[in-house]
């Protein structure tokens, strides 16, 4: 197709929904889209200020492409989109059928929606599926609504691909997905929640082809059947606890050799064309969860905080309300240490928190000392040097503090730096000098251990 046709087409779509040609702006959007370029190369050829406002115009085109379409149109298949939307109209696929199609008044919504359907029906005839066995069931969800509507832009705008919900120990990274999914299960015809602890790649593509594909499974063809099914079908898979696919004793993200299928999964995902997603929940970043160009990768990170809304105290049977933010801050907002702590207080202070909070003191259950026994365990040989360093000072420290107290190679330093980051361990502030410090409850923990 020219970019004539394209322009064309558009128009065509955009009018029937809104009554209205596209106006000087829009063209321009579409052309740079059409041609490839970033928003910001689309802002500067035509003389655009803010390339936010580029952006928020496209967003807008896609979402009346898609409505008009029947499909979820986004930056990284418009062009893919719009040929095969033009191409299904026009057999012969000649130029000049194109235009005259294009400027005829055929009902594209409806052309398109039989298309689709009929390669629908063909090999997955199954409307819908939901496997969430392994799913937590949610008792009580407190705050995260900006979460929520993150993650619902992502799936239901933009047609993400890959997303990782990343952060600590207990933050609430898997009730955020999990809370996602109850609110939004009509959106998606198949639905696989899988823990890594528990699920091998092959099994886990296996079960996905013998549940919803209705055809033979190919044992040598599995990843293309797989993607077939991605294609034809929304789907939304969700790995839990991809941590596990990561070796110990070595920096953040690095593969156990017999889990490096996974790593060609994720990569796959993200470069071949379909309408699925998968969300990968994890303690740590891998190289496949770093999006590296928003705008050429449809690849998003979600990182988890922690929560600073006293709501999450209430139905934990504590006293002393006036005291329970600073009861949060003390345990950065992360529910299942509050969850452990409000059990302490509630057995030996009569569940008074200024009582607990009069001892002055970080204290750390057993529970919480063993979610950090096995983060301090994954880390490297040199990220543990770090820590340990940084926790015998109160004050942040820069890298030549860290290099003076360490003899470690500025390489191994800014690698270790880095592979603690990945893994939330490792704060920054930016003086006049980068300072890296250690939460206090983390700081609290390498301070008790026993160092021989």
């Amino acid at each position: 197709m020219t970019v004539t046709e394209v322009l064309q087409l558009v128009d065509q779509l955009v009018f029937k929904h809104t009554g209205n040609h596209l106006n000087n702006l829009q063209k321009n959007v579409v052309e740079g889209i059409w041609q490839g370029k970033t928003y910001g190369e689309i802002a500067k050829e035509f003389g655009y200020n803010n390339e936010n406002h580029i952006g928020n115009v496209s967003r807008e085109l896609y979402k009346i492409l898609s409505e008009q379409s029947g499909e979820d149109v986004n930056k990284s298949n418009f062009c893919w989109t719009l040929e095969r939307l033009a191409n299904s109209f026009n057999p012969s696929n000649s130029s000049q059928q194109q235009v005259g199609l294009i400027n005829s008044h055929i009902n594209l919504c409806s052309n398109s929606h039989k298309h689709d359907s009929k390669n629908t029906e063909s090999s997955y005839s199954k409307k819908s599926y939901q496997d969430l066995t392994l799913a937590p069931k949610i008792t009580y969800f407190c705050d995260r609504i900006t979460e929520l509507q993150t993650l619902s832009h992502w799936l239901t705008h933009q047609n993400t691909r890959l997303i990782s919900v990343l952060g600590l120990s207990g933050i609430g990274k898997t009730t955020l997905v999990k809370q996602f999914i109850d609110l939004n299960l009509q959106q998606f015809d198949v639905i696989i929640w899988k823990s890594i602890k528990l699920s091998p790649l092959d099994g886990i593509i296996t079960e996905i082809l013998t549940v919803v594909n209705t055809d033979t499974i190919e044992s040598n063809n599995k990843l293309t059947q797989v993607f077939h099914l991605l294609r034809q079908k929304r789907c939304l898979i969700i790995f839990d606890d991809l941590q596990e696919l990561f070796t110990s004793g070595q920096f953040a993200g690095q593969y156990k050799t017999e889990y490096k299928d996974y790593k060609n999964f994720f990569t796959m995902m993200t470069e071949i064309e379909h309408q699925s997603s998968l969300i990968l929940i994890s303690q740590e970043q891998c190289q496949e969860m770093i999006c590296l160009d928003e705008e050429l990768y449809p690849v998003k990170c979600l990182e988890v905080q922690g929560l600073d809304n006293t709501e999450i105290l209430k139905k934990l049977g504590l006293k002393d309300e006036e005291s329970w933010l600073t009861l949060i801050n003390l345990y950065e907002g992360n529910p299942v240490y509050l969850k452990d702590i409000a059990s302490l207080i509630k057995n030996i202070f009569l569940g008074k928190v200024s009582e607990f909070l009069s001892e002055n003191t970080l204290l750390l259950t057993e529970d919480i000392k063993f979610r950090f026994n096995e983060l301090f365990d994954q880390l490297s040989a040199i990220e543990q040097q770090i820590v340990l360093n940084l926790s015998k000072s109160n004050q942040p420290m820069s890298r030549e503090d860290l290099r003076q107290g360490l003899s470690l190679s500025s390489m191994d330093l800014i690698n270790g730096l880095q592979s603690l980051k990945k893994r939330y361990l490792l704060r920054t502030t930016e003086e006049e000098k980068i300072l890296f410090n250690l939460s206090p409850i983390f700081r609290e923990y390498i301070n008790t251990l026993s160092i021989g």
